[in-house]
């Protein structure tokens, strides 16, 4: 089958704006023409794309199908050709940022704005996901870097750093102030309601290990999104749980959290810095990746993209 790419990038922009109209002005061209060209492509591919709907054109399964692989491909065309028409100008571009919950909270979202006052012409466009579902955007081309925190898989293309390692508490509401005077098993903590992140996410399975190591199962009493409703939740005593310690530090000094202690240690966990070692990197995003390493050495010197590129 040769089909001509012009289809498939005309297909890209109705599907993108879902209307043929708005896609023929971005495209500089004439709507009959869009529209011709559609029905060609489904012609030759033998199957219909789209659906005409009173708001505009909705997708169908095949549609969406080759939708999926067709915006990967005009993004990576289009990012190559912004790259090389930003090759005066080696502060500038976009990155592509898949980051955790925790990873955000612990490590970038202090970071962030010095790094945007120093670089105001890279932008970052930032994904926020469970570790395991960033680390699939990251492998299929979605994304440029991904900051997440173990464990994971590391897959065979995939190169890693650390950024920071830290360590995580248990803790409850004030409510629980009792079970603060003496260290618990483990066996004795999961009785009073633990309040954790779902299945699919790192942190359920670092606990799920560290429970089968006392031979127990983890089973959260109640299962949240996002790690940011742990604390509050934590907080109205709707059970206890377990904080990344520098964000719990705060809540334990004001008294909205009680740390609690267990007879046995808990492992460090890490927030780690991911790339595709199979794909070439901008530079905007090897100016993000030295950053990032500065702030690990304490401190983030300035320096030329040209010297810091990591191995591809």
């Amino acid at each position: 089958m040769n089909i001509s790419f012009e289809y498939y990038r005309i297909f890209y922009y109705v599907a993108k704006y879902e209307n043929i109209t708005k896609a023929a002005m971005v495209l500089k061209n004439s709507q009959p023409n869009v529209t011709r060209i559609i029905h060609i492509l489904e012609d030759q591919l033998d199957c219909r794309l789209f659906l005409r709907e009173p708001r505009g054109l909705k997708l169908t399964e095949e549609g969406k199908r080759l939708y999926a692989h067709v915006a990967i491909a005009c993004q990576h065309l289009l990012d190559a050709e912004a790259e090389i028409c930003r090759d005066k100008n080696i502060y500038a571009g976009t990155i592509e940022l898949g980051v955790t919950e925790t990873a955000l909270h612990l490590f970038l979202l202090q970071n962030l704005h010095e790094f945007q006052r120093t670089y105001p012409d890279i932008k970052i466009r930032i994904q926020n996901n469970t570790t395991p579902e960033i680390l699939k955007s990251l492998a299929n081309g979605r994304l440029d870097l991904a900051v997440v925190t173990t464990p994971f898989e590391l897959g065979d293309n995939m190169e890693c750093e650390d950024l920071m390692t830290f360590g995580e508490v248990p803790a409850g509401g004030p409510d629980y102030a009792a079970l603060s005077d003496r260290p618990m098993t483990l066996k004795e903590f999961r009785l009073h309601s633990i309040i954790g992140l779902g299945y699919g996410t790192a942190s359920y399975e670092y606990y799920r290990k560290v429970f089968i190591e006392q031979h127990l199962d983890y089973e959260p009493a109640m299962e949240v999104a996002t790690a940011d409703l742990v604390i509050p939740l934590l907080q109205n005593n709707l059970g206890v749980g377990f904080v990344p310690e520098p964000l719990a530090t705060p809540f334990f000094e004001n008294g909205s959290l009680v740390p609690l202690t267990l007879n046995v240690p808990l492992p460090s966990r890490k927030v780690n810095m991911l790339w595709d070692k199979g794909r070439s990197q901008s530079r905007a995003t090897a100016t993000f990746c030295n950053y990032l390493r500065g702030i690990t050495k304490r401190t983030a010197p300035i320096l030329d993209p040209k010297t810091i590129l990591p191995n591809n």
